[in-house]
């Protein structure tokens, strides 16, 4: 674990492996490690992985302000540049596929490629307001409804009926004891606000975005509005809930691999 002061935030992140760099952001109320550890193993033998914690996540600290996706994009280059990891590929899930898209448009001369996970330009539509409105007012006074939510609306139907009631309860146990709440009510705040229609249109990278068929949580049409508005970027989508790291991590990083590393780009 590495740590690098950004603008009085203490910003912590995970470095593993040699060669280019590849840094990998998290989605909300997720971090380095619960949204990438598992995967980082079949990233490591071809780039140098880089896992920022953004403010509300993991082991950053800050002093609790309202999160900018401006101050979150300065987090996670300065992470790294300070990994000497630069220029980067870039891999972005959910709240951290939009700031990737952001970093893309913003710090071109640190980007290489940018695939987008899972991604949305905008929180402001009815139905974002609603779903994230609902869960800044779960965090704040029912937080085990919210962790059943999480599974309930983050995998899909067919997944989630496959797991035993057991591995449920202990999923929504772990959620409950190790989500870092106050820091993702935060970043619920930002989803709520977060417009980066702009930036998108700007990326000039190679750029994959994948969306998920069955997802609840961000709709896929969230993703495929991403790719048309990008220039130039490919789209491909997952048989996944949102939460396809977790879902069908063989699928994704089949398709995060070929696109980075055989010229599918």
């Amino acid at each position: 674990m590495a740590t690098i002061e950004v603008d009085g935030v203490k910003v912590s992140y995970q470095v593993n492996g040699e060669g280019p760099g590849l840094v990998l952001v998290h989605g909300t109320g997720g971090d380095g490690e619960s949204n990438w550890g598992h995967l980082v193993e079949r990233f490591k033998p071809r780039w140098k992985v880089v896992r920022p914690d953004y403010s509300g996540s993991g082991k950053t600290e800050d002093d609790g302000r309202p999160l900018r996706i401006q101050d979150l994009a300065a987090q996670v280059v300065a992470a790294a540049r300070d990994a000497n990891a630069t220029p980067f590929d870039l891999v972005g899930f959910s709240l951290g596929a939009s700031l990737a898209a952001y970093i893309a448009a913003e710090y071109p001369e640190d980007v290489r490629a940018v695939v987008l996970l899972a991604g949305f330009a905008s929180g402001v539509d009815a139905r974002m307001q609603l779903e994230f409105g609902l869960w800044r007012d779960l965090i704040r006074s029912d937080r085990r409804a919210m962790a059943r939510l999480v599974l309930l609306t983050g995998f899909s139907p067919d997944f989630l009926a496959g797991l035993s009631l057991q591995q449920v309860e202990e999923d929504i146990e772990a959620i409950v004891a190790g989500n870092q709440w106050e820091g993702m009510g935060r970043q619920v705040e930002l989803d709520l606000a977060l417009d980066v229609s702009e930036q998108i249109k700007r990326i000039a990278k190679p750029s994959l975005v994948i969306g998920c068929t069955h997802d609840h949580m961000v709709p896929p049409a969230h993703a495929r509005a991403l790719a048309a508005a990008i220039p130039r970027a490919r789209y491909a989508e997952l048989d996944s809930g949102h939460l396809a790291p977790l879902e069908r991590p063989d699928e994704f990083v089949q398709l995060v691999t070929d696109f980075l590393s055989t010229g599918e780009r």
